[in-house]
Parts: C-alpha cells; structure tokens; sequence
C-alpha cells in the first residue's frame, strides 16, 4: 500500500487544527536512531485504503510512505479517530529497518468454523481474543495466525498456545488465555 506524506514544520495547535479542515491527517514517523519526523498524510489517500482494508489487518500492513523523494517501509503503531464521524484524526507510524524487531498486533483468524462440531451440535463460536502481540523482524511478520476450531465441542475452548506460531514471532502475551470458546444457546 502506497501513501504521500509531506513534511509538516510547526507542531502547533492552530497548525494541527488547520491540516485537518485540509481534509489531510497528521501523523509521526518514528525510527530507529534518527528523529522523530512530523509529517501530514492525504486524508483521501487513507480513506481509499482504510476502505479496502480487511478489518484487524491494519497493524499488519506495510505501508510504501513516499517522504521528500525517499520510500520507506512502515507499520500503523497507533491510530486515533474522531469520537463520532471517525475520521482519522492522528496516525503513528514505524519505520521498519531490516534487522531490528518490531511489535505488533495480529489477527487470529479461526479455520473450520463451518465444520464445527459444537457448532453442527446447536452451539455457538465465541471468540475472545481477536489479536495476540508479537514480536518479530520485519521479514518475519505474518498477516495473521490461525486457530483450527473443527474439533471443538460445546463447552470446549482453545486457548493461544494451540496457535502454531511462525518460526522468527515471538508472543508477548500469556498463552494459556482462551482464545475462542464454544458456548451452549439459552432457551
């Protein structure tokens, strides 16, 4: 995914506020061992992509950010959004550089919902825990990780450490939290 951004010099409030009834999006490149950059992002630019988006998949994206001539890699390392239009407001960004690990969130994606048995036996899939924090080198980072619920009954669950982890990702989170559950209905 491609993305213009600009250089922005002042960190005012009055700039700030003037960049965003431009339509535009200010944002902060971080990386490693050199300043933090403040620039402005296309706010059209970001709404074509944010549309096209798989939802979760956002901290998962590498973005191509074109700054003064240069492309660079980054990740989305926060977003804020407006409490009710939901325009994006601010963005985070982190450069990557090939040989320095970076945390993420990624998406648990559950596989064989469909042939559930819980499921086929008149049970619900609920999941608990939608993404799990990782850590890897750039070359490393998976768009997402699965979880097989095809052998779950009702009132079974799976939990993170059932997830077959990518070779190179390190999980920062405890793994013996249930990630998804099958639960019995309520008449």
């Amino acid at each position: 995914m491609k993305l213009t951004a600009h250089d922005r010099l002042l960190t005012k409030k009055s700039v700030i506020k003037q960049i965003r009834r431009e339509g535009n999006i200010p944002a902060i490149l971080y990386s490693v061992n050199q300043a933090n950059l403040a620039v402005t992002i296309s706010g059209e630019e970001m709404a074509a992509i944010l549309r096209q988006m798989k939802p979760g998949h956002l901290g998962t994206t590498v973005f191509q950010l074109s700054l003064n001539g240069q492309e660079r890699r980054v990740i989305i390392k926060d977003i804020q959004y407006h409490l009710t239009t939901y325009k994006v407001t601010h963005i985070d960004f982190e450069e990557l550089v090939d040989d320095v690990e970076v945390s993420f969130k990624v998406p648990i994606q559950c596989v064989g919902v469909a042939d559930c048995t819980g499921v086929k036996m008149g049970g619900f899939l609920r999941q608990i825990i939608r993404h799990v924090k990782v850590q890897a080198l750039p070359r490393n980072m998976p768009s997402h990780l699965e979880i097989d619920v095809r052998d779950l009954g009702i009132k079974q669950s799976k939990k993170l450490v059932d997830i077959i982890i990518p070779e190179g990702v390190t999980p920062l989170a405890k793994m013996n939290e249930v990630v998804v559950v099958v639960s019995k209905r309520s008449n």
